[in-house]
């Protein structure tokens, strides 16, 4: 089938480009997590950095799984109500949402990788 447009999941060339100025500018818990995550290295899973989905820069995406990893920085204190609806739709489209601070990647990230492998094989995508 044949897209009618190279847009995914309906973003714009804008966040399209956004994106890819946040893969330059990871933060440091983010650049090790990707670190951990890129090239199959967990499990076999294939992880997608600084991800558009829509209006929305996913940190991490697994598509297979449709799960996302958020690692929220300092800020995201201040904006609790925003991420959670922001998580509320992204699951009504069937995604898996995960969320870790910097303080967890960054000084416990084995658990990390763990919470991530283990919620990854009870969540199969079955688009």
């Amino acid at each position: 089938m044949q897209k009618d447009s190279d847009r995914i999941r309906g973003t714009t060339r804008e966040i399209e480009e956004a994106a890819r100025r946040l893969r330059q500018q990871l933060t440091p818990a983010e650049s090790t997590l990707w670190q951990a995550l890129r090239g199959r290295q967990l499990g076999g899973l294939k992880f997608r950095c600084q991800h558009p989905v829509g209006r929305f820069i996913l940190d991490f995406y697994c598509p297979s799984h449709k799960l996302v990893i958020e690692v929220d920085g300092g800020i995201h204190n201040q904006q609790q109500a925003y991420d959670q609806a922001r998580t509320d739709e992204l699951q009504v489209f069937g995604y898996c949402v995960l969320r870790f601070t910097n303080e967890e990647v960054l000084n416990d990230l084995s658990n990390v990788l763990s919470r991530i492998a283990e919620v990854a094989k009870v969540n199969v995508s079955h688009d």
